[in-house]
């Protein structure tokens, strides 16, 4: 395996067979050796900084009936909230204080936020923060919409593919939905000149070895600036609620491939890592990871936006979450830093 870890290195991507080859049979050892790879590639590029991210959950209503989702529209459980602009203000200037300079407005697909509304808040948050980046996760939208958008002042846009083969695609969601569409949004926002975040669940329900490898190969395909990637954890209110959660030691291993694979990448250890292991987000940090996500959204409504269960750090303050994380960060010989923390071309590295 280790051949193929050093080809990936040298390379930055394997053919179909040798990635399903690493990622079918890689023992611990294998990990390690990946990690050290990835670890090195990330400081090289990033140096020991980890970039932080405001996350505001603005709206937990959702147009959408995914079947893995806490929030789809056919859970008659949740209990629904919206927040205002002037609340989602509080947000931003209780980050800002706290240090963040890039914010992530993140919800449903929720009709009742139309363009007007949403520019609005855009412009809003630009003209009070213009050293902040501005960063979107409001599902699929039309290329005009994606372009008010940014003519507003939003610089990044994430938008997990979930999975690249159209058949598993079908298996998580309603009809309505296609991974056609989908991928079509991620080269449109790529085109209007976002910083585009792409990712997938690992562990989701019916996925295969193969279907990561083709979601590997369209990552390779689209070159996002940003990838999500983490385990799939069941919600108890939805038809997937007794599938089993995904592999931790799978999730960081792919974390090490996609390093590797895009050397670049602003990649999250996430807050499911940190839910599947009381350290999932450093042993994120150590595999190539160098983005954390703490939560900015009024603690009266965190528990709400509940994608999957037992989601941690529903409870906290931001400054206290903020400052936990800084030294689970620093226990590890990583430095969260006070900055946009922008995508780096590998041209302005070398």
């Amino acid at each position: 395996m280790k051949n193929l870890i050093d080809k990936l290195e040298r390379d930055n991507c394997l053919d179909k067979d040798e990635f399903l080859t690493l990622l079918s049979g890689f023992t611990p050892e294998d990990a390690d050796y990946l990690y050290k790879k990835a670890r090195a590639v990330a400081d090289r590029i990033y140096g020991k900084s980890i970039y932080v991210r405001g996350l505001i959950e603005f709206t937990n209503y959702c147009k959408n009936n995914c079947y893995y989702c806490g929030i789809r529209r056919g859970n008659t459980m949740a209990e629904r909230y919206r927040l205002s602009k002037d609340e989602i203000m509080v947000c931003c200037e209780n980050g800002y204080q706290l240090g963040f300079r890039t914010f992530v407005l993140q919800g449903g697909e929720d009709p009742y936020y139309n363009d007007e509304m949403l520019v609005d808040i855009i412009s809003e948050i630009r003209a009070r923060y213009p050293d902040c980046a501005i960063t979107l996760s409001l599902g699929e939208k039309s290329y005009e919409q994606y372009a008010l958008y940014k003519a507003a002042g939003a610089d990044r846009y994430l938008l997990r593919h979930e999975t690249a083969n159209e058949e598993h695609y079908a298996r998580l969601h309603p009809k309505e939905l296609s991974c056609r569409k989908r991928k079509k949004c991620l080269y449109e926002l790529k085109e209007l000149g976002y910083q585009v975040g792409a990712g997938f669940m690992v562990g989701s329900p019916y996925q295969t070895m193969e279907n990561l490898v083709e979601d590997l190969l369209f990552l390779k395909e689209l070159q996002p600036e940003m990838v999500g990637l983490g385990p799939f954890i069941p919600h108890k209110d939805t038809p997937f609620a007794d599938f089993e959660s995904g592999r931790l030691e799978l999730v960081l291993f792919l974390i090490g491939v996609v390093r590797l694979m895009l050397p670049s990448a602003l990649i999250p250890a996430t807050t499911a890592l940190g839910t599947i292991h009381p350290q999932g987000r450093e042993l994120g940090i150590l595999a190539g990871a160098n983005v954390v996500m703490p939560n900015l959204s009024p603690v009266t409504v965190r528990k709400k936006y509940m994608l999957y269960d037992n989601k941690i750090c529903t409870g906290e303050e931001a400054a206290e979450c903020r400052y936990c994380l800084q030294k689970r960060i620093k226990s590890i010989g990583y430095e969260i830093i006070v900055d946009r923390g922008d995508y780096k071309a590998l041209e302005a590295v070398r």
